[in-house]
């Protein structure tokens, strides 16, 4: 299903928090959301989740106009913060939206421990929500957002709080999902994580989705060997072929070269060639 939004604005009290943003995301793709904070990330994927009404513009799925309703029909939220019913179980809690979206009592509950086993809380699942870990609650979250099978997932840093295993769980969940055909839109700030996730990102300033800024350039980390972690050097080339072409005449000239890596990402380095003056 794809889902395009045109001309999105949305104000509070004068203020806009998201003005004139434009999305495309396409069945079958994960999708990054990326901006600095008060970017309006949060207010775009709201509108998009059919949670929050724009003040102007279109949100079309599979090029027909969509309602609230509809919206919320077919699509996943998972919010930054979990924010449910502490005293609720977190089989109770799954069971419970399920029920919302019209599943019969039988199938709400065989639901849950479907996703509760897929987000490895089994154990949990008679247990109440405030006992869960920060990361635990993610993982409930995410399993939350599922509930109705969506065809387009929308997340809001997904990860934070989450362990490492849980991490790779999620991205390889993730990839499952739109291997699926399922439409995902994942927003957050750590990118170096986000760059093994996405297929394509979109930037967002200022309340407005941004072409992606072109890179100025890469850095690289020189270390001889012989030399300590702190004695290596970090040199800035325009592409891959230069830092190939210094590599060359470090060892035409023999230089012993422990380590030549790239310390920034394509997704950082966009997103620094987006926002400059902050370099």
């Amino acid at each position: 299903m794809s889902l395009i939004a045109t001309g999105l604005s949305r104000s509070f009290r004068g203020h806009f928090a998201v003005e004139h943003a434009d999305i495309a995301l396409r069945s079958g793709v994960i999708h990054g959301l990326v901006g600095p904070n008060g970017a309006g990330k949060a207010t775009l994927l709201l509108m998009l989740a059919g949670l929050l009404a724009p003040d102007t513009g279109q949100i079309l799925l599979d090029d027909e106009p969509v309602g609230p309703d509809r919206a919320r029909q077919v699509t996943g939220w998972m919010p930054d913060v979990f924010g449910t019913w502490d005293a609720l179980t977190a089989k109770e809690i799954l069971t419970t939206f399920a029920r919302l979206y019209g599943q019969t009592a039988r199938d709400a509950k065989s639901r849950a421990d479907e996703l509760l086993a897929m987000v490895h809380l089994s154990e949990f699942a008679g247990k109440p929500a405030h006992v869960l870990s920060r990361g635990q609650k993610q993982r409930l979250g995410f399993a939350r957002a599922l509930v109705n099978r969506p065809r387009i997932l929308l997340l809001d840093e997904p990860a934070s709080g989450m362990d490492p295993r849980s991490r790779l769980d999620l991205r390889d969940q993730l990839r499952e999902l739109a291997d699926g055909g399922c439409t995902v839109l994942v927003s957050s700030h750590i990118l170096s994580e986000l760059s093994e996730m996405v297929d394509d990102v979109v930037m967002m300033t200022e309340g407005r989705t941004r072409p992606t800024g072109a890179a100025t350039g890469h850095s690289w980390r020189i270390r001889l060997l012989g030399q300590t972690s702190a004695e290596a050097e970090t040199l800035e080339f325009a592409d891959d072929e230069a830092a190939a072409e210094h590599l060359t005449r470090l060892v035409a000239h023999g230089a012993h070269i422990a380590e030549f890596s790239r310390v920034s990402n394509e997704l950082e380095d966009a997103y620094l060639a987006l926002d400059p003056e902050r370099r």
